[in-house]
């Protein structure tokens, strides 16, 4: 069996999609774009079949569940380019039409690749549910993200788009404070060209992903019912 690999076809095409962003070249390169979309569908596919051993809630997903489309929804947006250069993929429960915590794999060219995990911008009342259970089991949350592996791999916890002040409900000298203010609960790291082309891909993100189980699996109980 041929070995898993990103080609560097699938980043030559979207590298030139960058540069050429409009509908009459993508359909005169669309079996270029219709190749590099079987390879990434094939990808996605090899890690759901080796990742669902370690995480089983991913084990009933296909590509098609994971990746994202390439098409744009430019309807209200003032970038009116409309396609997107680069391909993604969410493997959470029940595939990326739900906003549950996740592992996340992007895939664009010249260095802006990455692997991550977590939830962005959860809805209010799941929010207020994260902001709760972080409350109630502080300990158990930060020996998952202050574990030495993990932090090593992903860093500190961090947030930009955390509130200024604390909120409603929670004091300012509470101990995880830092935590309660954030908007968004995501970790990862970067990956080169030559990551990604190289054939330690597919181990790297099944390592990668297996750290983050932990941090996935505190976010899913806070929103589970």
């Amino acid at each position: 069996m041929a070995e898993m690999v990103i080609h560097i076809s699938t980043l030559q095409f979207l590298r030139q999609l960058r540069r050429h962003n409009e509908r009459e070249w993508f359909e005169a390169h669309r079996t270029d774009y219709l190749l590099a979309k079987r390879n990434v569908e094939d990808f996605v596919g090899e890690v759901i079949r080796l990742f669902s051993s370690i995480d089983p809630h991913i084990a009933g997903l296909q590509p098609r569940d994971c990746l994202f489309r390439i098409y744009r929804d430019i309807r209200f947006s003032k970038d009116k380019t409309p396609y997107k250069t680069h391909f993604a993929a969410s493997f959470q429960r029940k595939g990326k039409r739900v906003h549950n915590p996740g592992y996340y794999l992007h895939i664009e060219p010249d260095g802006n690749s990455f692997i991550g995990g977590g939830i962005w911008h959860p809805f209010p009342e799941d929010l207020k549910k994260i902001r709760q259970e972080i409350d109630y089991n502080l300990e158990a949350f930060e020996q998952i993200i202050r574990q030495p592996a993990f932090n090593r791999r992903f860093g500190d916890l961090t947030d930009e788009e955390a509130l200024q002040r604390p909120p409603k409900g929670y004091a300012p000298d509470h101990p995880g404070i830092r935590y309660l203010k954030m908007r968004n609960f995501i970790v990862g790291h970067e990956i080169s060209d030559e990551q990604v082309l190289s054939s330690g891909l597919l181990k790297q993100i099944i390592n990668d992903f297996t750290l983050m189980k932990p941090f996935i699996d505190f976010l899913s109980r806070a929103l589970d019912d």
